[in-house]
């Protein structure tokens, strides 16, 4: 069976999130609303139609992010009750940085950068140094948990994508504070373009490294399922 178990969220939260890169990259482009090379992922969320598009589209996501980071809490959580591999509060702490990234990135996807440029770039950071944390959460609850949860190998993966994601985030926030302009079009003549294409590679290199550690949930999502329970409540 291809949607086994839960693995479903992890589906869709990657495919709406390399979905809303691509798709709001090319709408922009065609138009020539922002440059090819590099662009910041927000400046193409900025000129109408892709703004909407990618409004849309990342609160998509977002919501995405919370089933699977939600389903991961609890697989963790009936995971630990059975071997008690990992602390609730550690469990509950991972949770609780995962939903704080999904609204950091409802936030990006609510406020404009040329509009509201501040709240858009706190969303931003907000959402990037948040989802970072929970990387390194969840990858040290995947070593606490292998071989019952998850393989070795696949947390050596996990590993590496963080190490990355790390290396990445911090040039993409301090770059980024550096530039000062809110401009969409450079033309590499620019004195902050240099800092300006620093920042946007390696935004785009998180962006995809979050992409791929979801990626890597698809598996393990399938060994386990959730439910909803209905209970009627008597009043009188």
């Amino acid at each position: 069976m291809p949607f086994q178990g839960t693995c479903v969220l992890p589906m869709l939260l990657v495919t709406f999130s390399s979905s809303t890169f691509i798709i709001n990259y090319i709408v922009a482009v065609v138009p020539g609303h922002i440059n090819v090379i590099f662009p910041y992922i927000s400046d193409a969320g900025t000129t109408p139609p892709e703004s909407c598009i990618f409004g849309l589209m990342t609160c998509l996501t977002a919501m995405a992010g919370v089933a699977t980071i939600y389903a991961r809490y609890k697989f963790i959580e009936r995971l630990s009750e059975r071997r008690a591999l990992v602390r609730p509060r550690v469990n509950q702490i991972a949770l609780g940085v995962g939903l704080v990234s999904c609204f950091g990135m409802c936030i990006v996807a609510t406020f404009q950068e040329t509009v509201q440029r501040y709240v858009h770039d706190f969303g931003a950071v907000l959402h990037f140094v948040t989802a970072v944390v929970y990387l390194i959460m969840q990858t040290c609850i995947s070593y606490q948990i292998q071989p019952y949860g998850t393989s070795k190998a696949m947390c050596c993966t996990r590993a590496i994508i963080t190490f990355v994601a790390f290396l990445a985030l911090v040039p993409t926030i301090v770059c980024a504070l550096l530039v000062k302009s809110t401009q969409l079009q450079w033309t590499g003549d620019e004195k902050e373009y240099g800092v300006h294409l620093a920042s946007a590679v390696c935004e785009w290199t998180v962006a995809f490294t979050l992409v791929f550690y979801f990626f890597t949930y698809i598996q393990e999502f399938k060994v386990f399922t959730l439910t909803v329970k209905s209970e009627l409540v008597d009043y009188s």
